[in-house]
């Protein structure tokens, strides 16, 4: 069942969920404007755990929170003699989590061609050096190096191009205030409690109250552990979500020396 973020009129959203799960009384967290931004501080925490679990589960159909209003790709200007490209935002404000792929264009009427990444970090071959070179050879770039919050292009663009750059990324969900009442969390339906669910927990542990396991282990129906071995329904889900893919089979090849 989806729910909204706070429903005082049929309880049914995530704020009176909590208030049922930790022992409020009706109202108690939506009519106190502290306690409120207390929770909401929580839910919002929530959304973050969730968007890794799922990151960390997703195969080839990136997650995405729903709530965002224009999809997970960036594109800006590819400027002459310029090699470093930062990314911190997408053009909403969003903190960008990670950028998956990377595609440039040699001009404003030209396809984009995907570019590869390497790591100057780690790999010392000699043909990967020449990003950290400082010599600056211009060309077309055809690589990338990522380093903290910025893209690296080997060659240096020679030429200028209008939004020549585009780059999918991950990004963080769409979060919550105090006053939103019908948003929902841009996730399945299915997986909605969990954001009643982890912030009651929280609370629980700090207060000590009596359904603590039982909040535990709901939660961990959701979150899974690799310690434990259990699989969680957020991992179950994103692991097996492009039913369009075509999975095969194949033989494992074998070296015989």
């Amino acid at each position: 069942m989806s729910l909204q973020f706070s429903d005082t009129t049929n309880f049914k959203g995530i704020i009176q969920m909590i208030e049922k799960e930790c022992g409020f009384n009706r109202g108690d967290i939506s009519g106190n404007s502290n306690l409120l931004k207390e929770f909401t501080a929580d839910v919002n925490m929530t959304l973050d755990d969730y968007i890794a679990l799922a990151i960390k589960s997703s195969g080839t159909w990136q997650i995405d929170d729903s709530g965002h209003t224009d999809y997970p790709i960036i594109k800006t200007n590819l400027v002459a003699s310029q090699r470093d490209y930062s990314f911190t935002t997408d053009e909403d404000g969003n903190l960008i989590l990670d950028i998956h792929r990377v595609f440039i264009r040699t001009g404003t009427t030209e396809p984009y061609i995907e570019i590869f990444p390497v790591d100057v970090q780690s790999d010392r071959e000699s043909i990967i050096s020449k990003i950290a070179d400082g010599l600056e050879t211009e060309g077309t770039p055809y690589r990338y190096d990522k380093t903290a919050n910025a893209i690296f292009l080997d060659p240096v663009p020679d030429t200028n191009v209008t939004n020549g750059l585009k780059v999918y990324i991950n990004r963080e969900g769409s979060y919550f205030t105090t006053s939103d009442t019908t948003k929902k969390p841009g996730v399945p339906g299915i997986h909605h409690e969990y954001f009643a669910l982890k912030p009651a927990l929280r609370y629980a542990r700090r207060k000590g109250l009596s359904n603590l396991k039982d909040l535990e282990k709901a939660v961990l129906d959701f979150e899974g552990s690799e310690r434990l071995r259990i699989t969680g329904k957020i991992q179950e889900y994103f692991s097996q979500r492009e039913k369009d893919v075509r999975h095969i089979i194949k033989g494992k090849r074998i070296l015989y020396i």
